[in-house]
């Protein structure tokens, strides 16, 4: 930790200069669907460009490149959900060290080929685990075992002063100081860099933190008065779900002002999809956050000037099918229910002529035939063209022979058919 626990703006602006040259200044864009949508002037820093497609190759090199050569010769080890691990990579080659990265199984295989990638022969991969605790558990034994030093994601001096690097470029591309700054928030490396130094540089700029409803670490933190492990963490959002915020960045995100909001992993979704069919822009689910919060997280006066993160667009193209499933869960347009039917013929035919509404839409049908039984339990997923047209669809439920039962979102059998 260099001895200290705290980043300041010279920090932050140190950093900038050891980035000079190895990463990507990365685009801010005028967004007009987002602008509209807000009646306010968006922009977005498109950190999904940057040299390993995330803002965490910021930290990685800031830290890495301040160790002194003997430390550097002895290897770096890492833990990360695949982003950090990216940046940690990179780093490595570039400066010719040699890590050993450890992912949770729950790392998309594209994140874990382009860690193999970026690192070559400098980066051994482990995959260990579900979470990324367990996989900051077997870096930590890895690093006391070896003598290699340990990279944090997010939690040391030197990898938040990094991360906050963005924030000062996008102060310099956009030429004045915006009303609102939204940074998505995991372990609280980004939103720690950015408010930092915002604090001393441009006080006046608000700026308010975005976490995955079902990983809400920082909140915890903040409620808590101490960082403290979430129970119940939905890992969907990979590059945001840290079960436990960081010791370092937690009392720098009290300190700074800065607000914090969440939003649904449905909601993300939905933001992802619409990025990519109206933007042209790959986001992952991290780097939809900052930009789902604008729909109804974020409180925006008509006409202030707003930045928008998108912190990475490693997405493996495999995870759409679930991405689109929630996302129609969320809109209230994908519902499922488990049913009765008469083992008779004619049953389904009926369900179909009474049931169904012109619109409606049979996306799932699981029916296993038991002679012994004189009903048999089928699992029906139902796509509606509106939301609106639930009321009339449960309507038709109730009023028909069949033994009924909603599956709830949010109830265990719903966790397991997504």
């Amino acid at each position: 930790m260099q001895g200290i626990e705290t980043v300041n703006a010279a920090m932050v602006e140190e950093a900038a200069h050891r980035l000079a040259g190895v990463v990507t200044r990365t685009p801010l864009e005028p967004n007009a669907r987002l602008s509209s949508q807000v009646d306010a002037r968006v922009w977005l820093k498109r950190e999904d460009l940057q040299t390993v497609r995330s803002y965490k190759v910021r930290g990685a090199y800031n830290f890495i490149v301040q160790l002194d050569e003997g430390t550097r010769d002895r290897g770096v080890v890492c833990a990360s959900a695949g982003n950090h691990a990216q940046g940690v990579a990179y780093a490595c080659r570039r400066l010719g060290a040699n890590g050993r990265v450890f992912v949770p199984g729950t790392t998309p295989r594209q994140k874990r080929q382009r860690i193999a990638t970026l690192g070559g022969a400098h980066i051994e991969v482990i995959v260990v685990g579900e979470t990324y605790e367990d996989a900051f558990a077997a870096a930590n034994a890895e690093a006391e075992r070896t003598g290699a030093t340990l990279v944090p994601a997010f939690d040391d001096v030197r990898t938040v002063a990094g991360q906050g690097t963005v924030a000062l470029e996008v102060i310099d591309q956009l030429g004045f100081t915006p009303d609102l700054m939204i940074v998505p928030v995991g372990g609280g490396g980004l939103i720690a860099g950015v408010a930092s130094w915002a604090a001393e540089r441009h006080p006046g700029m608000r700026i308010v933190g975005v976490e995955p409803a079902g990983a809400a670490s920082m909140a915890a933190a903040l409620s808590a008065g101490r960082s403290v492990p979430v129970d119940d963490l939905d890992s969907f959002v990979d590059g945001a779900a840290v079960r436990q915020a960081g010791f370092v960045t937690y009392p720098l995100v009290r300190d700074s002002g800065a607000e914090l909001t969440s939003v649904t992993e449905g909601a993300i979704c939905t933001e992802m999809l619409t990025m990519y069919q109206s933007d042209g822009i790959i986001a992952e689910p991290a780097g939809a956050l900052a930009t789902a919060a604008l729909r109804d997280a974020v409180k925006i006066e008509p006409g202030q000037s707003v930045v928008c993160i998108v912190s990475g667009g490693n997405n493996d193209v495999s995870r759409y099918g679930e991405i689109l499933e929630r996302s129609l869960v969320h809109e209230g347009l994908k519902h499922y229910f488990l049913v009765g039917f008469p083992q008779e013929p004619g049953a389904l035919r009926r369900f179909l002529d009474e049931v169904l509404g012109p619109d409606d839409d049979i996306t799932r049908f699981e029916y296993i035939k038991r002679n012994s039984r004189e009903t048999g339990p089928a699992l029906i997923g139902i796509e509606v063209a509106r939301a609106s047209d639930l009321g009339g669809l449960l309507e038709r439920l109730d009023h028909s022979p069949l033994q009924v039962e909603r599956v709830e979102p949010g109830s265990p059998l719903f966790h397991f058919l997504l």
